[in-house]
């Protein structure tokens, strides 16, 4: 069966890195906007400075728990800032099993370019390898770019982000939308996006 590919996905917000930086690398603040968990919780700081954290994602009917750890690098000399991630989970039930990633914030003209690149295996046995590509890596790819866009409507607007169901409704501010978001890297728009990983930063290979 063919690879499926690593996800991509960017965003430009208008607003400082550090505002960016804090929404994102806060585990209080982060299951705020990002629909992916409910709930971050740290665990241990290694000595290198290397987070451990346990996660999880609540859906009504059951809970998936997991854990993993992180790895922030902010004193790039190019100016752009970098966040490693690794993670994992024994449940059955998740279509996510082992995976890494990064995110990345590079300054631009009035604000801050926000990208992240992950893969991960796909969870639930044979099924989950034949899903992940035809209907969960899809769903997964959107809901991070949903997630995105509304981190970027509170890093520009200061609003906090409102519960899932109300960013539904009419009149409960400016909806979050994944389109506003890039599948891919500018500079290789047309290449394959497995070249996604090949630019983790080196950091990510300090997480095993």
């Amino acid at each position: 069966m063919r690879a499926s590919r690593p996800l991509y996905v960017e965003i430009d917000i208008a607003a400082p890195v550090e505002r960016v930086w804090q929404l994102t690398q806060d585990p209080v603040l982060q299951p705020r906007w990002d629909a992916r968990f409910t709930a971050i919780v740290p665990t241990r700081l290694r000595p290198d400075g290397a987070q451990e954290f346990r996660y999880e994602l609540a859906l009504g009917v059951h809970t998936i728990r997991g854990t993993g750890v992180s790895l922030g690098e902010r004193l790039r000399a190019d100016g752009r800032r970098t966040s490693a991630l690794v993670f994992d989970t024994e449940d059955p039930l998740s279509p996510l099993g082992r995976g890494r990633g990064y995110w990345r914030y590079e300054p631009i003209e009035g604000g801050v370019r926000f990208s992240t690149g992950y893969d991960y295996a796909p969870g639930w046995g044979r099924i989950g390898q034949v899903l992940d590509p035809l209907l969960t890596r899809r769903l997964v790819w959107w809901l991070t770019a949903w997630s995105f866009d509304r981190l970027r409507i509170w890093a520009e607007t200061g609003a906090p982000p409102v519960p899932i169901w109300r960013a539904w409704l009419s009149g409960a501010g400016e909806r979050p939308r994944a389109r506003r978001c890039r599948s891919a890297p500018r500079q290789v728009a047309t290449s394959h996006a497995r070249d996604v990983m090949a630019d983790a930063p080196q950091t990510l290979g300090r997480l095993g």
